[in-house]
């Protein structure tokens, strides 16, 4: 079976359905593929906290000031994208406004831009009838008002090159093989993170002991096919992800949240041989890539204090305590380290060692900091000494979301072949993009604001090539 249309999307996320809609407003004929089925199809979107936002600046803060947190968070980014994504925020916003979209605020002002209605404070899963998942049933509905089509249950396996050119998609349907020819092809099928082979190349040597953070569906099928056409791609290894519960490797009660950052960054993080092996001041992205990369992601141990608990333990809009004791997380408690080390199975004097080593550093801070091995930084939650019994420990395993590498895209959204030039006819927005997130400190800017802004550009430069 043969289609034709102007632009084919491969993917119903939230960058696929917005440049969906748009280009279906401004006149062209648009046919969009999901692997998915059902009118409520998995996806990231659908399942995320719903927050507009650029590196945990309110998204609708002045251009100059986004294109500035972007930079000082992402120094590398290539040139042209910061300005892009900055400028392009909060034009966003308002097209999502125009189109439906309730937000609301309920914490501070880098989620001022929260899908309503917002996710409860609760732990686990809780995604249907939520503002994501209204706003990818209410954009669907618009595409097909528009005369857009969306083929669900439909899976894209390859580009369709002619004289250098992409010239659309071939794709397995419900019925058997689809072609789609079209001018343009936009990719954003949300990324590689739950490919395992993929995940074993560039990410963790054990895939299948990281927790699926999201929906689990994206493949990484436009990755491939792109590159079967010559595009460039950045750095893979870098992922959005948060530090969770190893519970949630088999309880639905331990994620998408509460996640542990927080406490992560105020404690300290060993192996099994009761030993740190990261610095704990990085984000808390950082720290889920760190655990991820290591040869058995499930061997981390968090240890904190009970001040650490009231504290950080409290500072998330989902706040680990109480809500993951409530779910019945395995959280080992003891008055004294040696006893605490018998219940997580830790070596006794190694982790004493270690404990002693970083409260003593901690409290002198400073140089005493630097010279840890590994070193602590100062971030979001400076070193403090772990003195406050009762003490804690709890199992951790790394939530993978998204990944942050991918094809390489110029501030149009334009795919870039690997000697720079823009491949004719083909884009790609959101997760499937790399070079605007990631890079060596795993650097999280924001998965929809990205996604949204980058579908937004595709199909104005799709419209305005006619």
């Amino acid at each position: 079976m043969e289609r034709s249309a102007d632009l084919v999307v491969v993917g119903a996320g939230m960058a696929g359905l917005v440049a969906a809609v748009d280009a279906a407003e401004k006149g062209l004929k648009v046919v969009v593929l999901e692997k998915g089925a059902g009118e409520r199809y998995p996806c990231n979107t659908r399942m995320s906290g719903g927050i507009i936002h650029i590196a945990y600046t309110d998204g609708k803060a002045p251009a100059a000031e986004l294109v500035a947190a972007i930079k000082a968070r992402r120094p590398q980014i290539a040139p042209g994208l910061a300005e892009a994504l900055g400028t392009g925020c909060g034009p966003f916003i308002e097209w999502l406004r125009g189109h439906g979209a309730r937000f609301v605020r309920p914490g501070p002002a880098w989620q001022n831009w929260t899908l309503a209605p917002p996710r409860a404070i609760t732990a686990g899963i809780d995604f249907l009838g939520r503002g994501p998942d209204i706003l990818l049933r209410s954009l669907a509905q618009r595409l097909a008002a528009c005369g857009g089509t969306l083929l669900t249950e439909t899976r894209a396996l390859r580009l369709r090159i002619a004289e250098g050119a992409v010239t659309g998609v071939d794709a397995e349907g419900p019925t058997g093989p689809l072609a789609v020819v079209a001018r343009a092809t936009l990719i954003c099928d949300g990324g590689f993170q739950a490919d395992p082979d993929l995940v074993r190349g560039h990410i963790s040597p054990a895939p299948d002991r990281l927790k699926q953070r999201g929906a689990a569906t994206a493949m990484g099928d436009g990755l491939r096919m792109a590159v079967e056409a010559g595009a460039a791609v950045s750095e893979l290894a870098p992922f959005y992800g948060h530090l969770l519960s190893r519970d949630a490797m088999t309880s639905d009660k331990m994620w998408p949240y509460p996640e542990v950052d927080a406490i992560s960054q105020a404690g300290i993080l060993v192996g099994p041989d009761g030993r740190r092996f990261v610095d704990e001041g990085q984000s808390g992205v950082f720290l889920a890539n760190a655990v991820a990369g290591r040869e058995d992601p499930l061997s981390t141990t968090l240890i904190f204090d009970h001040a650490v608990w009231e504290t950080a333990g409290r500072a998330a809009r989902i706040p680990p305590n109480p809500l993951l004791a409530r779910a019945g997380a395995t959280i080992h408690s003891a008055d004294d380290i040696a006893a605490l080390a018998a219940r997580a199975g830790l070596p006794a004097d190694a982790l004493a060692d270690t404990l002693g080593r970083y409260n003593a550093a901690a409290a002198s801070g400073g140089a005493a900091q630097a010279a840890l091995d590994p070193p602590r930084t100062t971030g979001a939650y400076g070193a403090a000494a772990l003195t406050n019994g009762p003490f804690y420990a709890m199992p951790l395993c790394a939530g993978i979301t998204y990944t942050m590498g991918g094809l390489i895209i110029d501030p149009d959204a334009r795919v870039l072949s690997r000697d720079g030039a823009p491949i004719p006819g083909l884009y790609a927005a959101g997760a499937a993009t790399g070079g605007i997130e990631g890079g060596a400190g795993s650097v999280y800017l924001g998965g929809l604001a990205k996604a949204g802004v980058f579908g937004l550009r595709a199909t104005a430069h799709v419209a305005g090539a006619q």
